[in-house]
């Protein structure tokens, strides 16, 4: 218990642990962001990990010159980290199927049918772009690939290109967002705000499209 206790400080307070983590390790902090970005995306039970936050918080690192940290080698890792992650997703999805709705943990499912349900309600609109639009959105950006895999989307025309480019766009421009920003004495006195405010601004679409759902049913005509 003690060890999940720490574990959920440790990426609830990102911008506290992990300049103490390279104080300590040096250069293991590559290994450690490169392990949380391919966790995340790479294993459909595991989509609470702050993946915004943390590439945020990793490029206003990465702007600081006693870290030692490279944005270049930053990106290009991580950009390889979320393509890989979206991979072993994608076939566990393929191999594995809804099988995985029925494994439970504790009593629990590991992957709330909803979730995967909503994941497919933005495939039904979006198509092969959601594996792109769903970097942005927490949750479903772990359980695209799955729901993908489970749907023999064509991977080498459709699921790899849109993988590539969403991995692309989601770690840059997050990761240069903190770079930029990070380190403005407005965003360091109001971290947890900014951290809250990406957190809610990559939820928003989802919320929109659930009260969009919602209230389109609500108002339309009874059969």
């Amino acid at each position: 218990m003690e060890l999940i206790q720490e574990s959920w400080y440790f990426i609830t307070h990102l911008n506290e642990t992990l300049p103490v983590f390279i104080s300590e390790h040096g250069n293991l902090i590559y290994v450690l962001l490169f392990a949380i970005i391919f966790v995340e995306t790479g294993l459909v039970v595991m989509p609470f990990l702050p993946g915004d936050s943390l590439l945020f918080v990793a490029g206003s690192l990465a702007a600081r010159a006693d870290t030692g940290l490279s944005l270049g080698w930053l990106i290009a890792l991580l950009i390889i980290a979320a393509i890989l992650g979206d991979n072993v997703n994608y076939w566990v999805g393929r191999f594995f199927g809804d099988r995985v709705v029925k494994w439970r943990l504790f009593g629990r499912p590991l992957v709330r049918p909803q979730d995967l349900e909503r994941t497919h309600a933005y495939f039904e609109k979006y198509g092969p772009r959601t594996i792109v639009i769903a970097r942005f959105v927490p949750i479903v950006r772990t359980l695209a690939p799955f729901a993908a895999g489970v749907g023999h989307m064509d991977y080498r025309r459709s699921f790899t290109p849109y993988n590539v480019i969403g991995a692309v766009v989601w770690i840059v421009l997050l990761s240069v967002a903190g770079y930029l920003f990070g380190q403005h004495p407005f965003v360091q006195k109001h971290y947890e705000t900014v951290i809250l405010g990406i957190i809610g601004l990559s939820v928003l679409p989802m919320v929109i499209e659930f009260l969009r759902i919602r209230f389109g049913r609500g108002n339309s005509p009874a059969a």
